[in-house]
This record gives structure tokens, C-alpha cells and sequence, in this order.
């Protein structure tokens, strides 16, 4: 679990987000960071016994920067104001499809996976896998048990092509998964789940649920 302190940092650095006061705390902060890496080492020991693919990584290859990239943003507040770990085969960096572990309090934390944003080729090796194998991954997105802990595949703003990409047709029952430009889904934390003792017992159930999909995204980038 994490500690209650390592949530108050983040609350703290969201209202105080500049570099004099991070330099002023940063003690604070690599206590933080420590903790939450406790968490992702942990959730990594015991979920790599199921999915051999993050076995061998540890906290470091999965854990992002604190501090953003401001040079094309008009937010130019220097840090982000959550933790975020991606769980995957070949760490943050890989290309493959994995989970991901994000931690922001007052209700913004979550646990999932997918793949997000992938270059153009990779995302038309998905599409056509979805496409071919339709009725294999229908079942798995339409499982009880994926349902019931993340509704479905994220739709939300953006994450979509407006019309049926080229070579598909509208009346393909594919096509409203065909048209994603990513393939993620999510279920919330409460900050309480986060400093439960169950946290991590939470975190890999939720992985175990969304196993089955992340299998299916990494053979068609794969092959």
C-alpha cells in the first residue's frame, strides 16, 4: 500500500508547482517516489508469476519522470502532479501493448492498460487482427469479468477516427473498434484503495482481467 504521505506530497506539489518549492521538498519527493516504486516492485512479483513478459523489470524500467516537457505546451508548470508506471515487455520504452498503473489523488488515480498512440503501422497490424479475429476478441471485451471491472475499451474524446479507416467498411461488426486509434481501458482508485492494504491484491486483479486483451494487441504487433 502506499502511504498516506506520499498522496499529500502530490496534493501539495499540485498547488505549489515550481521548481523552488520541489527543491525546498525534495526529500519529500524521493520519499514519495521511493514508496510508489515499493509498490510497483510488488505488484511486478507477484503478477510477473502470471505474465512472464514484466518477470524481469523492475521499478526503474517502469516508472516515468516527474517532470514535464513543456517545450510544446502552454502549460508550462514544470512537474506532472501524478505518478504513472507502464508494466509491459521491454519497460516504459516498448512499443508492445501492457498495464499501467496511475496515481493522482482526489479521484484521478487508475489501473489498466492497453496500447496508446501507437505509430501507424502498429496500429494498422491491430485493426486487421481485429478485424480477422473478430469473434475472438469480441469475447474477450464482452467478458463478464472484463465488463463488470472496466465496461469497455475507452471511446472517449479523440480516441476515435470520425469515419471507418480506408479498406473497411461500415457494416463490418468490427468497425467500432476498428476505428480506435488506441486500445486502452481503465478502472478508477479511490485515494482509500490506495493506502488500503488491499491495494495491491486490487491492482493485479485488475491486470489479470485485462491479460487475456493485452495478449491479443502484442501477437498482431508481433507478427
Amino acid at each position: 500500500m502506499l502511504s498516506p504521505a506520499t498522496l499529500n506530497f502530490l496534493k501539495s506539489l499540485k498547488k505549489n508547482n515550481s521548481k523552488e518549492w520541489f527543491e525546498k521538498n525534495r526529500k519529500s519527493y524521493e520519499s514519495a517516489k521511493e514508496d510508489f516504486a515499493s509498490l510497483v516492485t510488488n505488484v511486478i512479483a507477484q503478477f510477473g508469476k502470471k505474465e512472464a513478459g514484466i518477470a524481469s523489470l523492475t521499478a526503474k524500467d517502469c516508472l516515468f519522470r516527474i517532470n514535464r516537457d513543456v517545450r510544446f505546451s502552454k502549460n508550462k508548470a514544470p512537474y506532472k502532479t501524478n505518478m504513472g508506471a507502464s508494466m509491459k515487455t521491454g519497460g516504459k520504452k516498448s512499443n508492445l501493448a501492457g498495464y499501467y498503473l496511475h496515481i493522482e489523488p482526489g479521484g484521478n488515480s487508475f489501473v489498466g492498460g492497453g496500447c496508446y498512440m501507437a505509430e501507424p503501422d502498429l496500429v494498422k497490424k491491430i485493426r486487421q487482427e481485429i478485424d480477422y479475429s473478430w469473434t475472438e476478441f469480441s469475447k474477450i471485451i464482452k467478458n463478464k469479468k472484463f465488463v463488470s471491472q472496466y465496461g469497455d475499451l475507452d471511446k472517449g474524446e479523440g480516441m476515435s477516427l470520425s469515419r471507418e479507416p480506408k479498406g473497411y467498411e461500415k457494416e463490418n461488426p468490427a468497425i467500432e473498434y476498428i476505428k480506435l486509434k488506441s486500445w486502452i481501458a481503465f478502472t478508477s482508485l479511490t485515494d482509500e484503495d490506495l493506502t488500503s492494504k488491499d491495494i495491491e491484491k486490487k491492482i493485479i486483479a485488475a491486470f489479470e482481467t485485462l491479460q487475456p486483451m493485452i495478449h491479443f494487441l502484442n501477437r498482431a504487433l508481433e507478427e
